[in-house]
């Protein structure tokens, strides 16, 4: 079967990945094209676009760069009629997937959505065109299914959380091996995660290391994006106190003892490697505003949004300064509340359906071109 994969940021290559393996151990044959990252490449099939020319943050960089998403939108199209696939399999990235799917539904292609759009975030109205352009649905969050069948009649199906098999399928790191690779000392380790797009990453990071001076007992570790050079990040480490890794980020989770975590995936990730940790988000102030006003969720950290409860401090743009920053990360390094919080984190990945989720996702996949 011919397949057609679209991902825009890290998170889907990730998950777009492990996706095509699936695909590949049920489907030998399989042909895949598809939009993504390094990690889809190195699985195989054939890279269109990546997805560091797709990335932009907030509804301010959205606009200004509309002339290039568009033009993208329509090369996209004529890409996918060349390549005639039997299905398109969109992951996340709805602004511009749900803009396919629409056209894909009128030109009868079957539309497979894996990791739904957060439109119990905000957006909810997308509802009706998901049910109308999308053949199926694949969440990965557990109050995902109850949103999409009891509140709007449209049956979906979990299939779990990728990131566990993510996590599961990595090497094992040797903690003193990776301290000696990287120059570490003896230290205890802050993660610091401050996202992949270089917007973000340049507001988080100078609030992120506002507070190294304060915890000279401790060695801060930046998570390097894939999606960016190391050269963007050398304004940043003014101290030796402050190191830099690049695409090792779940190494580096599993030594760190604490965490500065942007908001996104990565809080669920950390979580999932047990490390303490405070989620922080300070964006661009006009973006923020009208965020604010459209989006009416409690939390915004995955952790806390799959608990119904602050399980882990959200800093959130006033409130992400120096001062709250060193008084949150003073609390981390506190035996009983780190005790508190990792078995928080315990509750947290039971919540997420054990492991599977790709090989479920593309068994469904498979499996509905029998019932064609």
């Amino acid at each position: 079967m011919k397949y057609y994969i679209i991902a825009g940021e890290a998170s889907g290559d990730l998950h777009g990945a492990n996706l095509m393996k699936s695909l590949y151990q049920l489907d030998p044959e399989a042909d895949i094209r598809f939009w993504g990252g390094d990690l889809m490449q190195q699985v195989g099939g054939t890279l269109v676009k990546h997805y560091k020319s797709l990335a932009f943050m907030g509804f301010a960089e959205v606009i200004m760069n509309l002339k290039t998403i568009l033009n993208n939108i329509s090369f996209c199209k004529k890409d996918i009629e060349q390549f005639n696939p039997d299905a398109i399999i969109f992951i996340d990235y709805p602004g511009f997937n749900m803009r396919i799917a629409k056209w894909a539904k009128q030109k009868n292609i079957p539309t497979h959505y894996y990791i739904s759009p957060q439109i119990w975030a905000w957006k909810e109205g997308r509802i009706k065109a998901i049910k109308r352009d999308v053949d199926h649905m694949y969440v990965i969050l557990p109050f995902e299914k109850d949103f999409y069948e009891k509140k709007h009649h449209f049956p979906v199906h979990f299939v779990g959380h990728p990131l566990i098999d993510a996590i599961e399928n990595r090497a094992i790191v040797d903690a003193d091996a990776f301290r000696k690779e990287h120059q570490l000392d003896n230290r205890p380790i802050v993660a610091l995660l401050p996202g992949s797009r270089k917007q973000e990453i340049e507001k988080m990071l100078s609030v992120m290391l506002s507070v190294i001076q304060d915890f000279p007992d401790h060695q801060f570790v930046i998570a390097g994006a894939p999606s960016q050079d190391k050269s963007f990040y050398e304004k940043f480490i003014t101290s030796e106190q402050v190191h830099f890794i690049t695409n090792k980020t779940y190494d580096l989770l599993s030594v760190a003892s604490a965490a500065l975590v942007t908001s996104g995936t990565a809080t669920l990730e950390t979580a999932l490697f047990k490390v303490p940790e405070v989620v922080l988000y300070k964006g661009n102030e006009i973006s923020y505003q009208i965020a604010k006003r459209v989006i009416t969720l409690k939390y915004i950290s995955l952790v806390n949004l799959i608990m119904d409860e602050m399980v882990v401090t959200e800093l959130i743009q006033s409130d992400c300064n120096t001062k709250r920053v060193k008084q949150e990360l003073a609390k981390l390094i506190d035996p009983t509340y780190r005790e508190n919080l990792q078995n928080k984190y315990d509750l947290v990945e039971a919540k997420l359906g054990g492991k599977g989720a790709s090989l479920k996702t593309a068994e469904l996949i498979v499996k509905s071109f029998s019932k064609n």
